[in-house]
Parts: structure tokens; C-alpha cells; sequence
């Protein structure tokens, strides 16, 4: 197990996560509470990490990029809030995406700006990711104007948005070709609409986006062709998960470890349910994720095998460590002042978010026929 997992030698770390983790520990478990009940979106703490380097590990767009100082950095904020770790991972995506472009106006524009955390913002791809593999239908369409294209459409969930906040997603032509852009939320074409409570996830900037006949310059355009796109950076989409998965994992464990004093002695009896069992998965986990995160733009088949894989293996990870955590904890994990209930809903999160735990079922049955 790496000590960014074990030990937590801050000495011993990758320095973006050294640095993330001193700002986060300085900084966000006052805010976690308002964070989680819907009443505050972090935007000042995102810039704070995103200065510390959170979100510049995975600029290079070439063989030598390495995902894992950016896991890393994600995991600090995740295991303190799953919900602020999600944030990060939305960032992290809009990174990853210009990052990738041969767009180099786009790339000049945006990439530092995004990278250091001055320009917010996230990913709108979990309806076209659904869509690529015959869940739903592509929402967004797009016709050629002068200058770029003309959206409609409407997605029903995009995150780490507010009003000045930019994400990228993709639209369909009218000659069904697909086109992956960055949308500016700013474009007055673009509502951002608020949505229903969620369980978690509140405080996470999440809104419905609806467009109408909105202008896409083609100074923001990823990629006019979006699928050979899509599949460069798909592994690094998925990987940079893994973040969110480790962060709430290893509370979950610390959470369980705390127990051993006042419970241990009934707890001892919840067969493969000790925090050494989840210590030991997290370890497996954590190599093949290191391994994987080394070289996201691998193109064998037995490597995108290997990573949809290694998320199905995070997700259940995640859910099954808190879940643990809550028969560990017991009544007192009900209260709502204890965090056992929270990490209960965020693990159940990292089981949906796209692509949910289903879906990469699916994905894996489908490379089987």
C-alpha cells in the first residue's frame, strides 16, 4: 500500500497532495456541514486547492502524464467531504478535456485558467457517456451556423456550475455526427435550473441546463469529431474516480477504527467486516489504480478491460466500507451530527455517479460477447 493510502507520511507524498491536504485540513471540515445540508457551494475553497495544485497534476497531454498526483489530491479533499470530493473530480474532468484538445486556441485560453482554479467548472458527460453505450438517447442536438454551432437540448444534472462557470458535454449534428464543446453558462442562452433536494449532494453546485439555440464558438469547441476524442480521454474520466472512492474509503476505515474502544468487544463478531479487511482491499485497490492512473492513454482492449474493472471495484469498495461503518457505529451513526450517516450517503453516490455501478456491468457484459 502506498503511503498516500496507509500511513499518511505527508513526507512521503506526492508535494500536490502534501499541499491539498494542509489546505484542507486548515479549511474544510468547518465547512462540511453547510456543504452537505445544501446551504453552500464551496466555490472559495475549490480556488484555495485548486492554488495549492489540486488540479495542474494531469496537464501534459502526452506519454509522460501521470493521474495519480491528482488521485491523490483528490482523495485528501474526499476524505473530509465526499461531496467537496466530487467537486474536485468535476474540475479535474474540465481539466483533462482541454488539456486533451487539439484546439489551441481553446487550450491557450482556458487550460491555466481552469488548472489553477481561477475558471470553475465541470463535465456534462454522463448523459452522452449513457448514451454510448445505449442507455439513453443523446439529449443535446446541434446545427453548423457561421462561426461555430447553434445548441438545444436540455441535460438534467450537470455539477460544479454556477453563473459564471463553464463544463463540457456533447451534442449531436443534424448528420449525426457528435461534437464535444465547452459550454460557457454565461451565454445567456443557457439557463442554469435549480433541482429537486437530493439526498446528498446538495451543496455541489448541481443544476438542469437548458439550452436554446445557444451560439458554441468554434474558439470552444474539443473536438468536431467527439468520438475518437472520447476515447483518449475516457480512462482518465474514469480513473480520476477513483479519488472520491479512496477518500471516503479510508474515513470509513478510520471511522471503524475509532469503535475498537467502546464496541470492539461486539463488533469483533461482524465476520469479514473489520476495518483490516477494508485496509487490505484498499491496498489491492490502490496498486491496480497506481498502475492503471501511470498510463491513461493505454489503447488494448485488456487495459480499458482493467479500468472499467478497477471502478466497479472502487464503487463496491466505497459502499461496502460504509455500510460497515454504520453497523460499527450503531444507533449513535443515526445521528445526524454523526458523520457514519454521511459517508453512508456519499459512498452510495460513488455507486451511481456516471458510470454507475450498473452501467459498468453492462460495459463489462458487453466486452464479453
Amino acid at each position: 500500500m502506498s503511503l498516500a493510502f496507509a500511513d499518511r507520511n505527508i513526507a512521503a507524498q506526492p508535494s500536490i497532495a502534501a499541499c491539498v491536504r494542509d489546505v484542507t485540513q486548515k479549511e474544510l471540515p468547518q465547512l462540511v456541514d453547510a456543504i452537505d445540508k445544501g446551504s453552500l457551494y464551496p466555490a472559495d475553497f475549490l480556488r484555495a486547492i485548486g492554488a495549492a495544485g489540486a488540479f495542474a497534476g494531469h496537464t501534459k497531454a502526452d506519454a509522460s502524464v501521470d493521474l495519480n498526483p491528482t488521485i491523490d489530491a483528490m482523495s485528501e479533499v474526499s476524505e473530509v467531504c465526499g461531496a467537496t470530493g466530487f467537486m474536485t473530480w468535476c474540475q479535474d474532468t474540465l481539466v483533462w478535456y482541454i488539456a486533451n484538445t487539439e484546439n489551441d486556441e481553446l487550450k491557450s485560453a482556458l487550460l491555466a485558467k481552469t488548472a489553477s482554479g481561477a475558471q470553475l467548472g465541470g463535465t456534462g458527460l454522463s448523459n452522452p457517456m449513457k448514451s454510448f453505450f445505449g442507455i439513453e438517447k443523446l439529449k443535446l442536438k446541434g446545427k453548423r451556423v457561421d462561426g461555430g454551432y447553434s445548441v438545444s437540448g436540455a441535460l438534467p444534472w450537470v455539477s460544479n456550475l454556477g453563473d459564471d462557470h463553464m463544463f463540457g458535454t456533447i451534442f449531436e449534428r443534424e448528420d449525426g455526427e457528435k461534437v464535444m464543446f465547452i459550454a460557457d453558462c454565461a451565454n445567456p442562452n443557457i439557463d442554469l435550473l435549480p433541482c429537486d433536494p437530493f439526498l446528498a449532494m446538495d451543496g455541489t453546485g448541481t443544476y438542469g441546463i437548458h439550452f436554446k439555440d445557444a451560439f458554441v464558438p468554434d474558439s470552444l469547441v474539443l473536438a468536431h469529431a467527439a468520438m475518437p476524442f472520447v476515447k483518449k480521454i475516457r480512462a482518465g474520466f474514469i480513473l480520476l474516480q477513483a479519488g472520491m472512492a479512496v477518500g471516503v474509503t479510508r474515513d470509513c476505515i478510520s471511522i471503524m477504527e475509532r469503535t475498537k474502544s467502546s464496541l470492539g468487544h461486539v463488533n469483533k463478531f461482524l465476520n469479514m467486516q473489520q476495518p483490516e479487511d477494508f485496509t487490505q482491499s484498499l491496498m489491492t485497490l490502490d496498486k491496480e489504480v497506481r498502475d492503471l492512473a501511470s498510463m491513461p492513454y493505454e489503447t488494448s482492449a485488456s487495459f480499458w478491460r482493467r479500468v472499467v474493472q478497477a471502478r466497479l471495484d472502487a464503487g463496491d469498495l466505497t459502499m461496502a466500507a460504509a455500510h460497515a461503518t454504520m453497523l460499527h457505529t450503531g444507533a449513535r451513526g443515526y445521528l445526524m451530527s454523526n458523520r457514519a450517516q454521511r459517508r453512508m450517503r456519499e459512498a452510495y453516490f460513488v455507486g451511481i455517479v456516471t458510470p454507475a455501478t450498473k452501467q459498468l456491468h453492462k460495459m463489462l457484459a458487453e466486452m464479453n460477447d
